[in-house]
């Protein structure tokens, strides 16, 4: 039997899928998902039944809590946060409360615990839009959001137990990933889904920005590769395919896969403000190479075929509201 480790944030998108790896590689996971009167444990639900999970529930802003969920385990995979760029701009103190404090409180018990090995998620938002490309660890952080800011601090105060008190901590930094569960939110699956339900006009922001899409098991690929070197700890690494593609390919891809006719049409209600859209994200994987061997095993065009299966099924697309805008 391989290590216990601990996985904040396992009821959502990515943190669902890395449980599921970590117990398809022989992990003992004990998966965290936040505390609701409904006994409902997100994603989680969907994750097979498998003997070495243990499903907690909680909040990892309770410091207490959170010093009780990590003892005993040998690795912490923390991704529980808040992540919608759009309703960070509503509730910005939200975003303080649970990315930062929230971290604070996992890296303090990982302390208090043993020093915990802490593989810390990051956000390739953090870089803002690009001064360089393909953008590196080096790059200048710029917070051109409060939820890219939230993340600016939560990286610093793991790190901060890195470099004060010996805390084996990694900053994990992936890149856009994307892949069957994934928020409404988030653009890709916003377009299946209106494109699953039969919907022909579909309105979206701005669709000249690029980004680095990577396929949610390589997302989980590259966590596992970290936290299984030891010579990432100490170090800020991007998780990513080392591809640019604009939003509006993006979708012309999606189109294509799904043999629709669909047309996009501009909302200014889906504009972000003025200097937060990050234009830009393009990522070098160099370091995550060097160290650790990762590669990607999913290209663009076989990860959306992939997606745009998830979602097509009825089953997976009754869970989605397509007809909301979903902040």
């Amino acid at each position: 039997m391989k290590e216990k480790v601990l996985v904040t944030g396992a009821d959502g998108f990515i943190g669902s899928h890395l449980t599921e790896f970590l117990l398809e590689e022989g992990y003992q996971v004990k998966a965290l998902a936040q505390y609701n009167s409904f006994n409902n444990w997100g994603w989680l639900e969907d994750v097979p039944e498998n003997a070495n999970i243990e499903v907690i529930t909680g909040d990892i802003r309770d410091s207490h809590f959170c010093k009780e969920i990590t003892r005993g385990v040998d690795v912490i995979y923390h991704l529980a946060a808040l992540i919608a760029i759009p309703f960070s701009y509503v509730a910005p103190d939200s975003y303080v409360d649970t990315n930062v404090k929230g971290t604070l409180n996992i890296c303090q018990a990982a302390k208090e615990n043993g020093n915990i090995r802490v593989i810390h998620t990051s956000t390739s938002e953090v870089y803002g839009t690009a001064q360089y490309v393909p953008i590196d660890e080096k790059h200048p952080k710029q917070a051109q959001s409060p939820y890219s800011a939230s993340k600016i601090g939560a990286d610093a105060m793991a790190m901060s137990f890195y470099n004060a008190f010996e805390l084996p901590v990694t900053i994990a930094r992936p890149f856009n990933t994307y892949g069957p569960r994934q928020s409404a939110r988030a653009i890709i699956p916003t377009i299946i889904t209106q494109i699953a339900n039969g919907i022909k006009e579909i309105k979206l922001g701005d669709l000249s920005p690029t980004r680095d899409f990577n396929f949610v098991k390589d997302t989980c690929k590259g966590f596992v590769a970290l936290a299984e070197s030891e010579a990432t700890i100490g170090k800020e690494i991007n998780i990513c395919s080392n591809f640019e593609i604009s939003m509006k390919d993006t979708l012309n891809l999606i189109k294509e896969i799904m043999k629709s006719d669909v047309e996009f049409i501009t909302d200014e209600q889906r504009l972000r403000p003025q200097n937060s859209e990050v234009f830009r994200l393009w990522g070098e994987n160099k370091l995550i190479r060097e160290l650790t061997g990762f590669k990607p095993d999913y290209n663009i065009e076989k990860g959306l075929a992939e997606t745009c299966k998830w979602f097509s099924d009825p089953e997976n697309l009754k869970k989605y509201k397509a007809g909301i805008y979903n902040v």
